[in-house]
Parts: structure tokens; C-alpha cells; sequence
């Protein structure tokens, strides 16, 4: 990895360049996902993520989580290389792996001020609004309309066909 890119953290060493960062006044973003395939969706999901200030943080599913979330055949790239990716992005302070079904530990481990997820949810229906409540954040909803999906760019890879979020 080069030195442009954002360091890949271990859940402990976050948690002590988190503190760091607060001391140092900054506000505290975190943006997750399994970003299987990387697209343009994730780049303006991120994107949006940093205009929200302060040092983003980027919290990546695990390999065993994300093919629970996915299914059979996801990941489609392993962890430490989807890590990579979005560690090299220059919106992107900071990432780590996490291996919960859920974001929700990780959220009690950095409180992060602001918790950004995708168009695809409102500030209600965001799975871990009550623990970002909690820990004292907030819900940002960021990014373009989701028209964008990572099953659907490797269905196209797989038949030459877009295969739909259902599997169809």
C-alpha cells in the first residue's frame, strides 16, 4: 500500500487515532459497507460522506459477514483488498474491518458524531439510528440515488445481462 493511502486499522488503534482526532477537534464521520465491486454509487456515497466534515472513517464487512449479507459466491474481492481500495481514496481518513453481523459495535467503540448511510435509507430506517442516538451522534443520508449496485455490475460480468437486486 502506499503512504497516500489511509491507514487500515485495527479496532484498537482506531479507537486510540479516534480519540486523538476528538482532541484535536475534529468531528468524527463514519461511512460502512461491504464494497464488493467498487462504482461510482460507493465514490458519491463517500464522497458525500467526507462533505460532511471532519475525519472519515470507513468501516468495511468482513469476508465471513459479507457473504452473509451477500449470499453464495460474495465477497466477491477479500477484505484486505476491498480495504485497500477504499483506504486509497482520498476522501477516506481512516478504515477498518469490522467481523459483526452489524456497524452497531463499532459505532459504541469510536462514537462517531455523524453516522452517513446511502440514499437507500431515510434518517427513520437506518438499522442503527438508536445506538447513533445513544452514543450521542446523528444520521446523515448521503450520496446519489441508488442506481447503483454491485450485484448488478457481476451479474452483467457473469451473462452479459444486469442481474437484478432479487437475483433474477
Amino acid at each position: 500500500m502506499s503512504d497516500l493511502s489511509a491507514p487500515i486499522l485495527s479496532r484498537k488503534e482506531l479507537v486510540k487515532h479516534v480519540a486523538d482526532a476528538r482532541e484535536q477537534g475534529s468531528t468524527i464521520v463514519l461511512a460502512n459497507g461491504c464494497f464488493d465491486l467498487l462504482h461510482v454509487g460507493h465514490m458519491r456515497y463517500l464522497a458525500g460522506a467526507k462533505e460532511l466534515g471532519g475525519d472519515l472513517i470507513v468501516g468495511i464487512n468482513s469476508d465471513r459477514q459479507a457473504h452473509a449479507l451477500k449470499g453464495e459466491g460474495r465477497p466477491f474481492m477479500p477484505e484486505n483488498e476491498r480495504a485497500e481500495l477504499i483506504a486509497s481514496l482520498k476522501c477516506v481518513d481512516f478504515v477498518t474491518i469490522f467481523d459483526e453481523p452489524t456497524v452497531e459495535q463499532l459505532i459504541r467503540d469510536i462514537r462517531p458524531d455523524i453516522h452517513a448511510k446511502g440514499t437507500d435509507y431515510t434518517a427513520d430506517t437506518v438499522p442503527e439510528r438508536d445506538i447513533i442516538r445513544e452514543v450521542g451522534g446523528r444520521v446523515a443520508i448521503v450520496g446519489d440515488p441508488k442506481d447503483h449496485s454491485s450485484t448488478e455490475l457481476i451479474g452483467k460480468t457473469r451473462d452479459g445481462r444486469p442481474e437484478t437486486r432479487d437475483g433474477s
